[in-house]
């Protein structure tokens, strides 16, 4: 491998690693906030045993969060530094309003939260917890700001060879990040849905604690399903930007050849990369047509058509990413979240009117389910980026020129290792610690003190 290779190895693994904890902090926050407000308005003494519970695994997953993404700032420099110098001016401007404006609400409010149990109003206490998960949202809206400029340039002019930032606001209401952003959103309360039914289901499978995590549960599995919905109606919406804006990532993910009306949407195909064709697909008839254009008889772009028309707009070079993973990284993220929203379904069904399911089999289904928006999340970060290749910035920067010129094979390797054996650390852990609270149970958490995880076991 040389320094291209070994620098995207490097950052997609720390960028996919990060963003396990990304959508579960996203959707475990409203989670709790929801909670607490409960426990205001009711007085019962359940739901705050469930925010002291959750909040505790919340604050373990938020901080892990934290110290795994401050190591992509650095590769920027590192690793990119001809990629900073050229679009440091745009991309850095909503990564620096994220961290002085979101990142600095989230974490002021938050540690107001942790510390405020005794010492605040119960009003202003639970103010703190909503403002926290408003800047967490709020942040990642910023950061898919910034990534969002990377697959659709706006707002910029090219300077001595250089982006430079004209309109902020133009960046900031990219037509790409207000279609990311629910999609986004809504993946992370598919996390957070999974997550907590997975954990209830530990609990209800032995008996213990039934009055609390069978709601718990109930609405893990409500949450799951309103976001499935808008996983799905937000990656509508996305697909038609993208067919308009990087139609090769459209067709790639759908193995689409030539232009072609009234396009199936492919199940399975086996093709043949060389050639520019297929030798079995699979079809939902008109599928493909009306998820990028609305219309059943919609044109959409194929593959070798858009070859040659970037070849000659952009000069000779081969602009397909890697066909046959964007193709299955979009298959098996549409089918990870749907069997996620399938197993809430499911789980409504058999716990409806007090019920809960006399065999161990669902509560073992909705424990492996822990994982399946999880994979679903980061297929769907996969797709995003491998599916812009070759561009960095799309249009405007391919990723061989983005690479550092000072970077070498045996540095770049050796940070890649590095990082993947701390991250393996951190994994061990982060599931240490989240096993070690799981297994204290929700009783305990009607005792005064904060939930503040201790970070020993």
């Amino acid at each position: 491998m040389d320094v291209l290779d070994l620098s995207r190895w490097q950052f997609g693994i720390t960028t996919v690693y990060h963003f396990l904890f990304v959508p579960l902090t996203i959707g475990l926050s409203v989670i709790v906030a929801g909670l607490q407000t409960a426990w205001y308005r009711t007085g019962k003494q359940e739901y705050l045993r469930m925010t002291r519970f959750w909040g505790r695994l919340f604050l373990i997953n938020f901080a892990m969060g934290v110290v795994t993404g401050i190591v992509q700032e650095f590769q920027f420099g590192m690793n990119w530094s001809d990629y900073s110098r050229f679009v440091g001016d745009v991309f850095g401007a909503p990564l620096a309003m994220e961290g002085l404006i979101a990142f600095f609400m989230e974490s002021t409010f938050l540690g107001l939260w942790i510390f405020g149990w005794d010492k605040l109003p119960k009003k202003v206490h639970l103010a703190t917890i909503w403002l926290a998960a408003i800047g967490t949202n709020v942040s990642a809206y910023f950061i898919l700001a910034a990534n969002s400029w990377m697959q659709h340039p706006v707002g910029y002019r090219i300077n001595n060879g250089r982006a430079e930032l004209t309109d902020i606001w133009a960046v900031l209401t990219n037509s790409t990040t207000l279609v990311t952003f629910p999609h986004v959103i809504a993946g992370g309360f598919l996390v957070a849905g999974g997550f907590v039914l997975g954990v209830s289901a530990w609990f209800l499978m032995r008996r213990r604690e039934v009055d609390v995590f069978r709601p718990a549960a109930r609405l893990a599995m409500v949450v799951s399903l309103v976001a499935a919905v808008g996983v799905s109606l937000s990656g509508h919406w996305q697909a038609q930007i993208m067919t308009e804006q990087q139609p090769m990532k459209m067709a790639a993910a759908e193995a689409l050849w030539d232009d072609e009306t009234s396009a199936g949407f492919s199940l399975f195909a086996i093709g043949d990369v060389e050639n520019g064709r297929n030798h079995v697909n699979l079809q939902i008839p008109y599928g493909l047509s009306l998820l990028a254009t609305n219309t059943l008889d919609g044109k959409v772009e194929g593959i070798n058509d858009i070859q040659e028309r970037y070849q000659a707009l952009y000069g000779p070079g081969d602009y397909r990413p890697v066909v046959g993973l964007a193709y299955w990284s979009f298959r098996l993220m549409i089918g990870f979240g749907m069997l996620s929203a399938l197993l809430a379904l499911a789980g409504l069904w058999l716990t409806r009117r007090g019920r809960l399911p006399a065999g161990k089999w669902a509560y073992r289904l909705a424990m492996l389910g822990i994982g399946l928006p999880f994979v679903a999340n980061s297929l769907g970060w996969i797709f995003t980026e491998m599916g812009r290749q070759p561009w960095t910035v799309f249009g405007l920067m391919r990723t061989a020129a983005a690479v550092s010129p000072s970077a070498d094979v045996p540095s770049v390797a050796i940070t890649l290792v590095g990082f993947t054996l701390v991250y393996a650390v951190l994994a061990v852990i982060e599931v240490r610690l989240l096993l070690k609270f799981i297994k204290r149970g929700a009783q305990e958490e009607l005792e005064p003190e904060a939930p503040v995880p201790a970070l020993s076991y």
